[in-house]
């Protein structure tokens, strides 16, 4: 038994900005190093001095750098002032608005446009954009306003959005009880072979980069996720993949292509910047660094949104276009495939 108290954090008024608990795997191993895995641009200094000055807690106990995190701790970051998400600012950024009445909004997200704020983007996020357009959004769990759902930085595509207490409380529990469509496009690396199929095993934070998800298809470890796809369309080294979600985990199509040995096209999280499939000729590597200059991201977009409207009970589906970075990459790919019908897929 500890012989320390834990520390009463709201009278010391500290604020948490990290809060991340030792998964069931989890082998000892330094607090700061544990923390260096999982906060971007964190340096072990900065985790050191901050461990130093007690702001460093592990199950509510301020504890040395050189504490060793064993599985189920959670291990805390707090601070003398508020993380910068609690302070959101209006900003009047300009929103591509698929459709909206007084309880529903749906969006139109750009790659590269952070959902809400976070360690490193505390503005020009859609957040930010949404508190400027309309006024008392209602907060989600984590307290980010009008957010059902959510897509990455560098994924493109449909958000439904919630602009009343009880449409995010409906729309939730749509999500949860996956009664909701969501189609997404990708580009994958390879010849997929199969026209249709599912991908299903659980995902969870990898062991070995904690900044990426893995999957587990044995035993408990990672929550349960499903992967519908169709292929679209095969070119010579890619394949165009149709992708139906019926769970939404973090990177879940990124995670579970990887995992079936198709890595999304220019995934660098994922190791998709590596010409993964093709020949070793020069003219052949330049041709797909050309591509990636094309689309400087991971080859995603959340294509279709179908919901039922929280108030008319009618079941409203979404299409957007496929934006013109993916557009123009998988038309240099097509241009390539015509020009290479005598080289053997791999």
């Amino acid at each position: 038994m500890q012989e320390n108290q834990p520390q009463d954090i709201e009278n010391d008024d500290l604020y948490e900005h990290y809060r991340f608990t030792a998964s069931e795997g989890q082998e000892p191993l330094r607090v700061d190093k544990f923390l260096m895995n999982f906060i971007e641009n964190a340096t072990r200094s900065k985790i050191q001095q901050a461990a130093k000055a007690g702001n460093v807690l592990v199950n509510d106990v301020a504890i040395k750098s050189n504490h060793k995190v064993k599985p189920h701790d959670v291990v805390r970051v707090v601070l003398a002032y508020p993380p910068a998400e609690k302070l959101l600012v209006a900003e009047d950024i300009p929103i591509d608005i698929v459709y909206e009445d007084d309880t529903v909004m749906v969006v139109n997200k750009p790659a590269g446009m952070v959902v809400h704020p976070g360690h490193g983007n505390y503005s020009g996020t859609l957040v930010n954009g949404l508190i400027y357009h309309i006024e008392n959004l209602p907060t989600n769990s984590n307290e980010r306003p009008g957010l059902v759902h959510r897509i990455d930085k560098d994924t493109s595509g449909l958000l439904v959005v919630a602009k009343t207490e009880f449409a995010m409380a409906n729309l939730s529990k749509q999500f949860f009880d996956r009664t909701t469509e969501r189609l997404y496009y990708a580009l994958v690396w390879g010849h997929v072979e199969d026209d249709e199929g599912t991908i299903e095993g659980n995902i969870g934070r990898s062991f070995k980069n904690r900044l990426q998800m893995d999957v587990f298809p044995d035993g408990d470890f990672g929550k349960h996720a499903v992967t519908h796809y169709k292929v679209l369309e095969r070119l010579t080294y890619v394949t165009l993949v149709q992708c139906k979600l019926e769970t939404g985990r973090t990177h879940q199509i990124r995670a579970h292509f990887k995992h079936i040995g198709h890595t999304l096209f220019n995934d660098e999280r994922y190791g998709g910047n590596d010409i993964l499939k093709g020949t070793t000729f020069t003219k052949y590597k330049q041709f797909v660094n050309n591509c990636f200059k094309i689309l400087p991201r991971q080859a995603l977009h959340a294509k279709t949104l179908g919901f039922t409207h929280p108030i008319t009970g009618e079941f409203m589906k979404f299409n957007s276009e496929i934006p013109q970075d993916i557009a123009d990459c998988l038309e240099k790919w097509r241009t390539y495939s015509e020009n290479s019908k005598d080289v053997e897929q791999e």
